[in-house]
């Protein structure tokens, strides 16, 4: 397995020794605070139909648990729940399949939101898609591959005072059977950026030969590992659509306007960042996210 290289830069891994995390300054706070208070103003207002319009967001969540929260990748289960009842309330949710379809056919959006998931982390099998499923609410699941039902551990990962486990491939099928989609991540979640084309079309279409072996299904979805747009190359998205994906995501943030080529899929990462689902409503409210 090739070695692993870290999500991002802003993000502090929990350490062995000090699995403690940096509290927020006086500043910081105000700004949750206003954010949040703004956010209730704007939704509770309905305000969102019309900043919002012609726009459609995609969010991205890694982990759901009570044991890391706070490194950056991890969402609480509670505040998950919150975020599920935020999106139910406000936004016309929908999966990320159907929106594609609607992008591939120049439909204009109207303030959908679709949920994805990216890795393939065991605890958003077991407190994620609970929720989901009681709320009503589809997602994608973009899997790494060649880490479901393994016991390897990602360089991200290597700093954290516990063992964060994979789904395995009888969990992800169960999610299959609950009407989630599944779609690819590469193989290995390489950096992209270094490695030579041949590899980086094994990682491409490797991980949708391998999902699709072992599921019996279709799998047409891709997100580019390290997802800033920065890391992503034209030959890249060009490997991709050769793969026979129908979109690439990338995870730097941002929403969608109609138009949007699939290939160029804006998605918002969901993390210790943001402290309610309010907050983060603000930003989305105002294409600050």
């Amino acid at each position: 397995m090739p070695t692993q290289y870290r999500r991002y830069d802003a993000v502090r891994a929990v350490r062995k020794s000090a699995p403690v995390f940096a509290k927020k300054s006086l500043t910081q706070r105000l700004k949750a605070w206003t954010k949040r208070s703004a956010g209730r103003v704007v939704f509770g207002a309905g305000l969102h139909h019309r900043l919002m319009a012609g726009t459609a967001t995609v969010v991205t969540f890694h982990r759901v648990n009570d044991t890391t929260v706070g490194d950056g990748l991890t969402c609480s289960v509670d505040m998950f729940k919150q975020y599920a009842r935020f999106f139910a309330d406000y936004f016309h949710v929908v999966s990320l399949r159907d929106l594609v379809i609607k992008m591939e056919e120049g439909r204009p959006l109207e303030r959908e939101l679709a949920i994805t998931f990216d890795d393939g982390y065991r605890d958003t099998f077991d407190h994620a898609a609970p929720v989901l499923k009681a709320v009503g609410l589809p997602a994608t699941f973009f899997l790494v591959s060649q880490f479901i039902d393994t016991d390897v551990v990602a360089r991200w990962d290597q700093d954290l005072y516990v063992r964060l486990p994979w789904m395995t491939w009888d969990q992800v099928r169960s999610l299959c059977v609950e009407g989630f989609d599944i779609g690819a991540h590469t193989r290995t979640h390489p950096n992209m950026a270094d490695v030579s084309t041949d590899a980086a079309r094994e990682e491409i279409l490797g991980s949708r030969l391998d999902l699709e072996q072992r599921l019996a299904r279709p799998v047409e979805l891709f997100a580019y590992p390290y997802g800033r747009e920065t890391k992503i190359t034209e030959e890249h998205r060009t490997l991709v659509k050769a793969a026979g994906f129908r979109c690439c995501c990338f995870c730097s943030g941002g929403i969608n306007v109609t138009g949007t080529d699939p290939f160029h899929l804006r998605r918002v990462p969901i993390g210790s960042w943001y402290d309610s689902p309010q907050y983060l409503g603000c930003d989305l409210a105002w294409h600050r996210a």
